[in-house]
């Protein structure tokens, strides 16, 4: 666009055309710079040229705002007068005493107001468009637009910075820049004497101020800048530049970048504390979220607004089942009345430092959970909600019951001491006096055969009696973790005798497939309780008539011991978590879920491996392994 000397702008051009009245556009001297078609045949009936009336003008004196005056048209024209009146930036000019002069009114309107509407209207459609930009690269675009719109021709580049470090953030260039040129930003002086801007907090390595802007694009003569400065502070700035020969009016364009920068700067500034905003907020999100703790929020309501991963994953459900529901819809119903106390007290602003509770699972299950509460203030320092943060206790709680059950077990193993040691003495005499008995039946003539086989298997049984009491005292002693040479075969018959209770009761059958094996080093009581285990285990998943399989062998330097059942098998989604502490298949009261875990432990700490495979409707096999002793 080119504003003096040249052609007016499209948008105003259309207008006058469209114009049945004679119209015309003057600078602020009233010189004319323009006329549509209409005031063109006006001249032509008054048999005036377009030059005439334009001289006349030009040497017309402005009315004061409010007032007016006449002006004779030509002096070869007596009785055509002008009166031109005034109103603002508006000059309306009109004849008296001549019916043609009334009838076609010449309005001449100062260029000025035409291009300040026209100005205020981009910028006012500007400042939509940068209200409604979803981010930087949006804005930075609107802006791009309505410069191009308000500068038809010139070549511009807007860079915004950061207002703390001066570091560029986003480039918009309608040219070809020079290379480098973009950096470092250059403000100037007289345009930066009309802002708030201080100096001293410019970084020296970033921004410059200086009298004169160099120029960015090739091929430009001249151009003009604005900083981007709101409360105080730099965003950037828009640099405009004019090809050579390009007409224009500099100080116009000036004051006209100016008032779009300083509107750019407040959207700018608006725009990046949205974006911090966001971000703090995503990011204080994504704490809450993803934190290795127990994260719940409800409001006054007692309605969840917070449910975080750690929450989903211990209780199974996913957020959008709990968002909006009752706090309450996830503790039993036992836990209401009690914890309903606690949070009416975090409601009313006191904190209550932890308490334990009880969550519901998706499955039905419950799970053990300590929280601490906080309240959740507004601005107004009023209670509006309520933190709960916590952490789960289930394996805590287990353990506790495990450490209390293995207390029982330790006093009864005390107290199985004291038996056994009471039953060995009756039973060494038993055994004493039964065999004397069978020898003296052997050497006594005629003695009945019978009564031999009776006092035999009396002597078996206090013998067997004996034997047991004796392998229960040795395990049940507490265990030093000196490892002693054993034998892998013996280790397993001796596990076999400790669960002939279980078996027999299971009404299933074992096995032997044994090969000899050399000694290895071993803990013998531990490796006993790995055995022990995993042949209870093999009893307890097999219908009555199963088999427990046990098979030794040798792998290179390892033994392998293979237990295996003929029972049901494991389900493929349980196989991978069955060394896991705690879990188990088996119905409540037959097991805590610990006796694997305790065997994989001990068979590594021997440095062997302790593993499964399971076919369903097949069976379970558990092989060890156990590295032989060397040399």
């Amino acid at each position: 666009m080119r504003i003096a000397g040249g052609p007016a702008p499209e948008f105003f051009q259309a207008l006058f055309e469209a114009l049945d009245a004679p119209a015309a556009m003057c600078d602020p001297a009233l010189r004319l710079v323009a006329v549509n078609d209409a005031f063109r045949r006006f001249c032509a009936d008054q048999h005036v040229s377009v030059e005439e009336v334009a001289r006349t003008l030009s040497g017309a004196s402005v009315p004061a705002d409010g007032a007016s005056c006449d002006v004779e048209l030509l002096p070869d024209l007596p009785g055509v007068v002008l009166t031109l009146s005034r109103r603002g930036d508006v000059v309306a000019v009109r004849a008296r005493n001549e019916p043609e002069l009334s009838r076609n009114r010449l309005v001449v309107a100062e260029r000025a107001l035409l291009e300040q509407a026209r100005t205020e209207g981009v910028l006012l459609d500007l400042g939509r468009s940068v209200a409604e930009a979803g981010g930087e690269e949006e804005l930075v675009a609107a802006v791009a637009r309505g410069v191009k719109e308000l500068f038809p021709g010139r070549s511009f580049c807007i860079r915004i910075t950061d207002s703390r470090t001066g570091g560029l953030t986003s480039l918009y260039a309608e040219g070809r820049l020079k290379e480098g040129a973009h950096e470092p930003l250059v403000l100037m002086e007289r345009a930066v004497e009309k802002t708030s801007l201080d100096r001293a907090s410019l970084p020296v390595d970033r921004v410059a101020v200086l009298g004169e802007v160099p120029l960015l694009f090739q091929d430009s003569t001249h151009g003009v800048s604005a900083p981007l400065v709101a409360s105080g502070q730099l965003f950037g700035a828009i640099n405009m530049e004019y090809p050579a020969d390009f007409v224009s009016d500099v100080p116009h364009d000036e004051r006209v970048l100016l008032q779009l920068a300083n509107q750019v700067a407040v959207a700018v500034k608006n725009a990046k504390l949205i974006d911090e905003l966001t971000f703090v907020r995503k990011y204080l999100e994504d704490l809450l979220e993803k934190a290795n703790a127990l994260i719940l929020v409800a409001n006054r309501d007692k309605q969840v607004v917070v449910f975080n991963q750690a929450l989903s994953a211990l209780t199974g459900f996913g957020k959008e089942e709990v968002l909006g529901r009752d706090f309450f819809w996830l503790i039993p119903e036992s836990e209401h009345l009690r914890l309903n106390q606690l949070i009416a007290a975090a409601i009313r602003g006191e904190p209550v430092n932890s308490f334990e509770t009880r969550l519901l699972t998706s499955s039905g299950a419950e799970v053990r959970v300590s929280f601490a509460t906080s309240s959740k203030l507004s601005q107004h320092g009023e209670v509006e909600g309520v933190i709960a943060i916590g952490q789960d206790i289930t394996v805590v709680k287990e353990l506790e019951k495990r450490i209390i059950h293995a207390e029982k077990l330790a006093s009864i193993g005390q107290l199985a001491a004291s038996v056994v040691h009471e039953i060995n003495n009756p039973m060494t005499a038993v055994a004493t006096y039964a065999d004397a008995l069978l020898q003296r039946s052997r050497m006594t003539p005629g003695a009945n055969p019978a009564d031999q086989e009776k006092l035999r298997k009396i002597l078996e049984s206090s013998h067997r009696i004996l034997r047991f009491t004796r392998d229960l005292v040795s395990y049940a002693r507490p265990a030093q973790d000196r490892p002693e040479r054993v034998q892998l075969n013996a280790i397993v018959d001796m596990a076999v005798g400790f669960c002939e209770h279980v078996v027999a009761q299971a009404r299933v059958t074992i096995q032997r497939e044994y090969i000899e094996l050399p000694p290895l080093s071993a803990v013998r009581a531990n490796l006993v309780q790995v055995f022990v285990n995993l042949i209870t285990n093999a009893c307890h998943a097999m219908p009555p008539g199963g088999s427990v399989i046990l098979a030794t062998g040798r792998d290179g330097q390892d033994a392998v011991v293979k237990v295996r059942d003929t029972g049901t098998g494991i389900e493929p989604k349980h196989l991978q978590r069955i060394f896991e502490p705690f879990f188990t298949t088996k119905p409540e009261g037959r097991g805590t879920g610990l006796g694997l875990s305790i065997c994989q432990g001990i068979v590594e700490n021997h440095g062997g491996r302790l593993t499964v495979e399971s076919t369903m409707g097949e069976g379970t096999t558990f092989i060890v392994r156990l590295p032989l002793q060397q040399g």
